[in-house]
């Protein structure tokens, strides 16, 4: 069968599988069984999205804070060579994911550590041997990546099968990611659990699925960089991999834009409140619904994807904080076959590979069925992993089932290959010029295959639920033709020129924000700590401040953490309506949440009260028959202590309603009003000035009169000066516009003047209060900083006189601060 009109069996869903919980909110999508999302384009949340959407794109394509301004778009970074970057510093890698998930990263880490970096990479505890082999920092996330794999198996979408609710399998996964955004945590602050040396991160590079990348930079204000082999990044030049786009009048172009957003709400959906209860446990305020789907995108975070552009090649709607670089190839392993791969291999043609690598599916046997009818259907000769779902039985003089086999090593002898569509088995095989057949599960692997067919390397996908011996069988056969095995090799040819984890590693450097990493005493090491003594400060590294401290140069106390890369997570608003519903419905929630506990706690105090407690030191076949004076006197002891537990817990409650009250009242309603009015000029197309961030009340006052002073001058000059500048421009049409825009401006900006001036002053005091309170994580990451510097002094030594000059060199930067 031609594979242009190979049927996609994409959208069929299997008898048995029950329909997925209706989720009113997002009545724009559809998940069908193997995991593509129908998104209707023409529902109000798409139509609302796209409004959005329309509304960001200013803000979008602006230079992201804190990292390197926009260059012109390129589609690979060129590598440097390791001597091009002197900063050493602590990277932690945090992955989540199989093994192919993981293997990719392992070529990464060593790469980085011929640039003088200290890799740790966190992942699952059954990849310790895996990465401790490789040379790298190991440090265990939890999670079981086979329990996940099969989840996802049975869930491919991002909403789960009903038999899955009903089985409590959802629970299982959301306590998983509870416990690997806990792991990945202290993967950034936490000894090495294999030598006890401190180690705290001075960067983070992630995949997205690890989910606590960012929320971990934030706490540590330091850089983070994710990398992934599947888009992950709204455009408007293909859809999302999980959506299938229903037709619609909307513009094809914003409608695969809208995809992203579709999928990004539905992922935040099931995720959102465990991540917010997790950043609460490390003194971190809880994201906005509005704002958690598209975070990564918001805050502008440096992006690489692992792929060759010879496939994909990058978007031009892409800015320049989002690379291309290649696919990732690990160093070729040693690898000596044994006897029967060898003699297999030898006594043939070259056979074909088939293999789903960890892959966790309910009924191999099945699945062997049909790989050995289709192998026989095609006439030729397979070689079968077994993999995580151990399939296959004895081998045969056709078939040959093997255990762990280096792909590289093994895509060399073979004629074509059949596999899930993982990137990294993807990339070994185009590597070798191997046509391709992709039997996807879930995630990013029927993107790949739709990618290879586009190419002509291989056919259409067959997604595994749609799998039989016949389709997999013409599959096979398309592989072998002519065509397919020449559209390989010319994707071989090119991407033998690209160098993917060179590539990666120059654009993780390139958008590091260096100015503010060096440390000036010992220049080879990022400062990580603020030095301030009478208004002046200086930022120095560990050891720099170890040896100070061990010279009575400085004193601990005048010490804090550098933030090198501060994040401020906003909650942006785009009108006043919105905005003050948006902010008056977290607030009621809020105190309906607290009064709940008010009512609640206490009734939990009066029944831990009631709970019969233990007998002590009485046996059980000596009770007293009648109470003791003592015990009698106990009683009345506890039952004093249950009121007065209830009394507090009623306090407790009273008070969290009462200051959500205020707090919504008094600073979140208008402060929301404030930032409405402000936004409305981008309804004619007037930028609002930016003035930063409110982080504290210092800012929150500069902003506030900055605010209200532009406002009243822009809002009552503007009215009597965009109708004369409209009639120069358009004459009586053009003096029309420019009437309604001055109306419109003073309608809108006086009130956000007025209203600011006081709101976010309140906004800056609050967001003082709430840091000076939410302090343990932060005494956290300072003592895991002084216990690490410490052990670096240790372990790196200076001369006396390479000691001599750094104290030197400190008076006199101190007396040039002090002059």
């Amino acid at each position: 069968m031609d594979r242009s009109t190979r049927p996609d069996h994409g959208n069929l869903v299997s008898p048995e599988e029950s329909t997925p919980p209706p989720y009113s909110l997002y009545a724009s999508a559809d998940v069908h069984a193997n995991g593509r999302v129908d998104v209707d384009l023409d529902s109000r949340f798409a139509r609302t999205l796209a409004r959005v959407i329309e509304l960001q794109q200013e803000d979008i394509q602006n230079p992201p804070p804190n990292y390197a301004e926009e260059r012109a778009i390129q589609e690979t970074p060129v590598p440097e060579a390791p001597g091009e970057w002197d900063i050493h510093l602590n990277i932690v890698i945090q992955i989540v994911g199989s093994r192919g998930d993981v293997q990719p990263f392992i070529a990464l880490g060593n790469e980085l550590q011929k640039y003088g970096h200290r890799v740790r990479l966190a992942t699952h505890n059954v990849f310790e041997e895996f990465v401790s082999q490789s040379g790298l920092e190991f440090f265990p996330i939890g999670g079981d990546p086979t329990e996940l794999m099969a989840f996802m198996v049975k869930n491919p979408g991002l909403i789960p099968q009903m038999k899955s609710l009903r089985a409590g399998e959802v629970q299982k996964k959301r306590a998983m990611v509870a416990e690997m955004l806990d792991g990945c945590w202290k993967s950034c602050i936490e000894d090495d659990p294999a030598t006890n040396v401190p180690f705290v991160a001075d960067a983070i590079i992630a995949n997205p699925p690890s989910f606590a990348h960012i929320h971990c930079a934030q706490a540590l204000s330091i850089p983070v960089h994710l990398m992934f082999t599947m888009p992950w990044t709204s455009t408007r030049a293909f859809p999302h991999p999980l959506a299938n786009l229903r037709s619609s009048t909307m513009n094809i172009r914003t409608a695969n834009w809208v995809s992203y957003g579709v999928v990004e709400w539905l992922t935040w959906q099931g995720l959102g409140d465990v991540i917010n209860r997790w950043r609460a446990s490390i003194d971190l305020e809880a994201i906005p619904t509005t704002e958690g789907p598209s975070l990564a995108e918001t805050l502008k975070v440096p992006f690489t994807y692992c792929w060759s552009p010879a496939l994909v090649p990058k978007p031009r709607d892409w800015p320049a904080h989002i690379d291309i670089c290649g696919f990732f190839f690990r160093e070729p392993p040693a690898y000596e076959p044994p006897p029967g791969l060898h003699c297999f291999l030898e006594s043939g043609p070259p056979p074909i590979y088939i293999g789903f690598g960890s892959i966790v599916i309910d009924n191999p046997q099945r699945l062997t069925n049909i790989l050995e009818e289709a192998v026989a259907r095609a006439g030729v000769r397979a070689i079968i992993s077994r993999g995580w779902s151990r399939l296959g039985r004895d081998s045969s003089a056709e078939i040959h089932y093997i255990d762990e086999c280096p792909h590289e090593w093994l895509f060399q002898r073979v004629a074509a290959v059949v596999h899930h569509g993982g990137a990294g088995t993807t990339a070994c095989g185009l590597a070798n010029g191997k046509a391709t057949t992709v039997v996807p599960f879930f995630g990013d692997q029927q993107f790949w295959g739709n990618m290879i067919a586009g190419a002509g390397a291989g056919p259409l996908p067959i997604p595994h639920a749609s799998l039989n011996a016949q389709n997999l069988a013409e599959a096979i056969l398309f592989c072998l033709t002519p065509e397919a095995t020449r559209s390989a090799h010319d994707i071989a040819f090119k991407m033998q020129y690209e160098t993917g984890v060179s590539a990666a590693v120059h654009s993780f450097h390139r958008h590091l924000p260096s100015h503010r990493m060096r440390c000036p005493l010992i220049q080879s090491q990022p400062a990580v700590w603020k030095y301030k003594k009478s208004g002046h400060s200086l930022n120095l590294s560990r050891t720099a401040v170890q040896i100070l401290i061990n010279n009575d140069k400085l004193d601990a106390k005048n010490l804090r953490c550098h933030d090198i890369n501060p994040i401020y997570i906003q909650n942006r608003r785009w009108d006043p309506i919105t905005g003050v519903l948006s902010a008056s419905t977290s607030t009621g929630s809020s105190m309906l949440k607290a009064t709940g506990e008010m009512i609640y706690k206490p009734y939990q105090e009066y029944r831990r009260g009631r709970t019969p407690q233990p007998a002590g030191e009485s046996s059980r076949d000596s009770l007293p028959l009648l109470p003791s004076p003592a015990s009698t006197v106990s009683d009345s002891s506890n039952r004093l202590g249950t009121a007065g537990n209830m009394a507090g817990a009623s306090l407790k409650g009273f008070g969290k309603v009462t200051g959500a009250y205020f707090k919504g009242v008094v600073v979140d309603i208008p402060h929301a009003a404030a930032e409405g009015f402000r936004q409305i000029p981008r309804l004619y197309g007037e930028e609002p000035k930016n003035y930063g961030t409110v982080r504290d009340w210092k800012s929150g006052a500069a902003m506030g009169g900055r605010n209200f002073v532009d406002g009243m001058t822009d809002g009552l000059a503007g009215f009597f000066t965009k109708p004369i500048k409209g009639a120069r421009e358009e004459g009586a049409m053009g003096a029309v516009k420019g009437f309604a825009k001055g109306t419109l401006g003073l309608a809108t900006k006086l009130p956000s003047a007025g209203i600011g001036l006081v709101a976010y002053p309140f906004h800056g005091i609050t967001n003082t209060i709430e840091s000076a309170v939410r302090s343990k994580t932060r005494k956290a990451v300072v003592n895991a900083r002084l216990r690490e510097g410490y052990q670096m002094t240790r372990r790196i030594r200076l001369t006396d006189e390479e000691e001599r000059d750094l104290l030197q060199r400190f008076d006199v930067l101190m007396h040039r601060l002090d002059v």
